[in-house]
């Protein structure tokens, strides 16, 4: 089955969706990362955040890849090997903005779906349950507090040396909730099917456990 895991800024998502697709020995598909590599290639070549045509084109002139490498997923703008470079909070700023492109999103729907033709995969985003895999057998919808994903990306920030402002990294999040809710094209919502899994105070394996059985249950449903 496919599993689409959806929710907003700093709410655990990749982490979590590595480790479910790990578990079930199933592709991770990261279109997140597909959305700040364009924004990366957007700061790193200094075009307009503005310019939406250029943005596009830009995207359409080049390639991402997501490649498995030593159990991780490394994330390529070409020939470059981006994954290192696509955590800053300038890029996650800009990865909004592109995202909020119907040109750019009608490009990355494409690319994703053929991703998911195989089948058994786990992918996450903000539109994979309402519009990249509607037809999903699981869909996730995690969240937590904005505080608690401030939280948690201060101390992903500290521990690579990043010295940054509590209050400040919680309010670029509510931020970016509010144009990602906002935005015209597939807005970040729960789907009608999706189930809610709050992690505010739980663990990332007590998240992983949680969808796991869910995945359990839909599985014997469907038998």
């Amino acid at each position: 089955m496919n599993i689409a895991i959806d929710g907003p800024a700093g709410a655990g998502k990749s982490t979590v969706a590595q480790k479910v697709a790990g578990q079930l020995e199933y592709v991770y598909i990261d279109t997140g990362s597909m959305y700040r590599a364009l924004a990366w290639a957007v700061h790193h070549y200094q075009f307009s955040i503005e310019d939406e045509p250029s943005v596009s084109e830009l995207l359409q002139n080049n390639v991402i890849r997501l490649v498995r490498e030593h159990g991780k997923q490394a994330v390529f703008w070409n020939d470059k090997d981006v994954t290192g470079l696509i955590r800053s909070t300038e890029v996650s700023q800009f990865a909004s903005i592109v995202a909020s492109y119907g040109s750019v999103r009608e490009q990355m729907l494409v690319l994703q779906r053929n991703l998911a033709k195989q089948g058994n995969v786990v992918m996450d985003g903000r539109d994979i349950g309402t519009h990249v895999l509607p037809d999903a057998e699981v869909k996730i919808f995690l969240t937590a507090s904005s505080r608690e994903r401030a939280e948690r990306r201060w101390k992903e920030l500290l521990a690579k040396g990043i010295q940054t402002d509590l209050d400040e990294l919680e309010r670029e999040i509510e931020e970016r909730d509010l144009r990602d809710m906002n935005r015209d094209v597939a807005p970040l919502r729960q789907a009608d099917d999706a189930v809610l899994v709050d992690t505010t105070g739980m663990s990332i394996d007590q998240v992983v456990d949680r969808i796991l059985q869910i995945c359990e249950r839909t599985g014997e449903s469907t038998q």
